[in-house]
């Protein structure tokens, strides 16, 4: 394995009680922070009716973010495809492509990225084939699709441009065979959920590979949450706003706005059991410490996952606590 990348996914949290827009006006900021720090991607997320978080739609965020940026590739984590015509999708990172030529990725998820009646607003009556939507992609893409498939002669506006590469994103073994047999690359997202994943999702992804148009050997990402800080006490005060926030969604079914880490403790000394039980297992699925602290954990999961590159996810309530994490691990690494 050579030299570890890091990257940022960006879930664009709204920071420090402030409107909602300022959640999308700090990611276009931490963007071009990150960009001078030497971060090798930055992607942006997708969520629908979910208190505490900004960006609806990655495709807009995307091209704010690549203008304001110039070393950085640029994309999507993700798209959750099921939602949208894949013919749409295309068109979408076609025309990125085209505005920021060999920068654009399409990260694309199959997960609802909100609730079931907000899900049903998205796709109306559509019948939904994730495999099937995420091959046609791929084929608008590369305008390769089969001879026989009903779209065939449908060309992206504008025409001639590269296909940007595809990363299909997942918590578990369900995406990473279809990502192998489409040819494209594999995020493993270890921040959702608190449960063990067995190196063996990559292993499959390895060995279902097909070379395609735009990757002809796998390519495998991580994604990790970690919050740096001066000290593990100081880092794990900070990422309560986030593991609090989750310990909702779980237990209460609701997503509220981000608390702040000081209005949380005596909130989080009052959890009963079960939820002081879910707290702790979320808190310890995040990487918490210092810089130092912090790469050795980060560099002992990519060398367990076979992963050249890391993707950093960090949520807090303090805009200023977030930026600083970044710029701490970059430090560290020596990007």
């Amino acid at each position: 394995m050579g030299r570890l990348k890091l990257s940022v996914l960006d879930q664009s949290p709204i920071h420090d009680g402030k409107d909602d827009r300022f959640g999308l006006l700090d990611t276009i900021e931490l963007a071009k922070v990150c960009d001078t720090l030497g971060y090798h991607r930055y992607w942006l997320a997708e969520h629908h009716n979910t208190k505490g978080y900004a960006s609806s739609t990655p495709e807009v965020m995307i091209n704010s973010v690549a203008t304001v940026t110039k070393n950085m590739r640029v994309g999507s984590g993700g798209v959750m495809l099921n939602h949208y015509s894949s013919f749409k999708v295309a068109e979408t990172f076609n025309m990125l492509e085209a505005l920021h030529a060999g920068r654009i990725d399409v990260g694309i998820g199959r997960a609802p990225g909100t609730d079931f009646i907000t899900s049903r607003a998205l796709q109306g009556n559509r019948e939904i084939d994730y495999s099937q939507k995420a091959y046609e992609l791929i084929g608008y893409l590369n305008q390769n699709l089969d001879k026989n498939h009903p779209y065939f002669d449908v060309t992206l506006t504008p025409s001639n441009i590269p296909a940007p590469p595809v990363y299909l994103l997942g918590s578990s073994a369900g995406s990473s065979g279809l990502a192998g047999a489409l040819g494209a690359g594999f995020v493993l997202a270890l921040f959702i959920g608190t449960n063990e994943r067995s190196p063996q999702i990559i292993n499959e992804y390895k060995t279902s590979f097909v070379p395609s148009n735009v990757l002809s050997q796998p390519k495998v990402i991580i994604a990790v949450a970690c919050i740096v800080a001066d000290s593990k006490e100081e880092a794990e005060f900070i990422a309560s706003s986030h593991v609090y926030w989750k310990l909702q969604a779980v237990t209460n079914y609701e997503r509220s706005a981000l608390k702040s880490p000081q209005e949380l403790v005596k909130v989080i000394e009052n959890l009963s059991a079960q939820e002081k039980r879910y707290y702790d297992e979320t808190m310890e699925n995040m990487i918490t410490g210092t810089a130092q602290e912090c790469k050795r954990e980060i560099e002992k999961l990519a060398t367990l996952y076979d992963a050249d590159e890391v993707m950093i996810v960090n949520v807090t309530y303090s805009f200023e606590d977030r930026k600083k994490s970044y710029e701490l691990l970059a430090k560290e690494f020596d990007l």
